[in-house]
């Protein structure tokens, strides 16, 4: 088989970079051998051809699922340990398209918008903690608001022993699987063993059997007594039926929810962080963002919050310069595809890098600065901007993570005026299989008097 050029080294060495240094290594296969490259992994895994030029992506996220690509959910079977075989992330074909079909209403449109005030009023309760001088991590801080409203917009869950649980076994989990090195657990199979009960495998698997317990008690209590009108997303799941009248099974909806929860929050706060960090680094889009901000008649109105033109400019950029998944889902050839040049013979895996995308300097003058006004200059391909991945695998949850990201960062900017406590680099950096700041920390300067209201009490949420 014919490949693109890519690094010599030893794959166990090409692993190592790719888990630690995911972002430099990329620059340095792309700055030796162009838009195109081949990078050797494991023998346990197949040779993977990333791209990042946006024809290539046009053609490969295009023809997926048609008679040149496919998107095979045994591709992202590094995912299954923690989402399990049912996850829409690793289903293939039908069943995957099934999942989508079924996903997609309680995520988009007005069930989405409904969200708004209970997303403002539990940033608030957050902001409520911060305390005036004291200096906050801030991407923990941002974790602990979009796990709350995941688990509420989810569940409907209120405070109480299982929202309780699930928010600490939650939130301790995905620490565990941030850390660099627990990226191997995925890689490689080999090291998911018992080998002891304090080792680093045994407490991920523990904490997951307790979430899974949470969970499947939760799911058999809403059976035992369904709402006729759904408010929260399992509960229209376990209503949902597919075009054969079928309802999802347990494990099904186990497997959604575990996506959801974990997909659902993680990748959003890890936005919101980076967002905070580039505002409050760029006094001109700060000072520029709060006018706008300011000039809203009703700062509880999220749709009007949602629909600001330069804030929704400084979500995209944030997205750009910073992309949370540094790739999108892999395909596989199909048949023999010219791909730019390169000849590649059926069984290929391509991936698109989503991170090289963004930064190419003919698409985006100076990539390596944060400037928002690019966004309001010209619109960009689906082939050039890609945060939430493209074609058949792009992010079923995008339109509800980008309302989110919306709503919590106007919320925080018209309630605290924030600065960075130290002044030292924030650097893009791997958090388990996706991309997020380096730890940094914020300091509340001062309270605004902006109205918000005031109960966390979830809001009636139309069907």
């Amino acid at each position: 088989m014919s490949l693109p050029e890519g690094p010599k080294e030893p794959m166990i060495w090409q692993m190592l970079q790719w888990i630690m240094t995911p972002i430099s290594f990329m620059r340095h296969c792309h700055s030796r051998h162009g838009d195109q490259f081949t990078v050797r992994l494991a023998r346990s895994l197949p040779p993977v051809v990333f791209c990042c030029d946006p024809k290539s992506l046009q053609i490969i996220l295009a023809k997926d699922e048609s008679e040149l690509f496919d998107a095979p959910g045994e591709l992202n079977a590094l995912f299954e340990p923690l989402l399990g075989s049912q996850s829409v992330i690793t289903l293939s074909g039908d069943p995957h398209r099934r999942m989508r079909l079924l996903l997609l209403p309680p995520l988009h449109g007005e069930q989405m918008r409904s969200y708004g005030q209970l997303i403002q009023r539990i940033t608030q309760d957050v902001m409520g903690e911060w305390q005036i001088g004291l200096p906050f991590a801030v991407r923990k801080a941002m974790q602990t608001i979009s796990l709350r409203v995941i688990l509420r917009a989810v569940f409907g869950l209120e405070d109480g022993p299982r929202y309780q649980q699930l928010e600490r076994l939650l939130g301790s989990l995905l620490d565990q699987l941030g850390h660099p090195a627990s990226v191997s657990f995925m890689y490689f199979p080999v090291l998911r063993k018992y080998l002891g009960p304090v080792t680093p495998w045994a407490r991920v698997a523990r904490a997951e059997d307790e979430i899974d317990r949470l969970l499947f008690n939760e799911i058999s209590e809403r059976r035992a007594c369904q709402q006729e009108s759904p408010e929260d997303i399992l509960t229209m799941l376990m209503s949902a039926r597919d075009a054969t009248g079928e309802t999802l099974t347990e494990q099904e909806l186990r497997d959604e929810l575990m996506t959801l929860l974990v997909a659902g929050h993680e990748t959003t706060a890890t936005a919101l962080a980076w967002a905070l960090h580039w505002i409050h680094k760029s006094p001109q889009v700060r000072s520029r963002l709060m006018d706008e901000l300011r000039s809203l008649e009703d700062p509880v109105d999220s749709g009007a919050l949602s629909r600001l033109p330069y804030l929704n400019a400084v979500c995209s950029e944030t997205l750009r310069i910073c992309p949370v998944g540094m790739l999108t889902f892999p395909r596989i050839t199909k048949s023999r595809v010219e791909l730019m040049g390169s000849s590649l013979d059926p069984g290929t895996v391509v991936a698109g890098c989503i991170y090289l995308a963004h930064h190419r300097k003919e698409v985006y003058p100076d990539p390596d600065v944060f400037r928002p006004e690019r966004f309001q200059e010209r619109r960009y391909s689906p082939y050039e901007y890609l945060p939430f991945g493209g074609g058949a695998r792009r992010c079923i949850g995008m339109a509800f993570a980008q309302f989110e990201i919306k709503i919590v960062l106007g919320t925080v900017l018209l309630g605290v005026e924030l600065a960075h406590s130290r002044r030292r680099g924030v650097r893009l950096v791997r958090r388990g299989l996706t991309s997020g700041p380096s730890p940094f920390r914020m300091v509340v300067e001062k309270r605004r008097r902006t109205k918000f209201a005031g109960s966390t009490q979830a809001p009636a949420l139309s069907s």
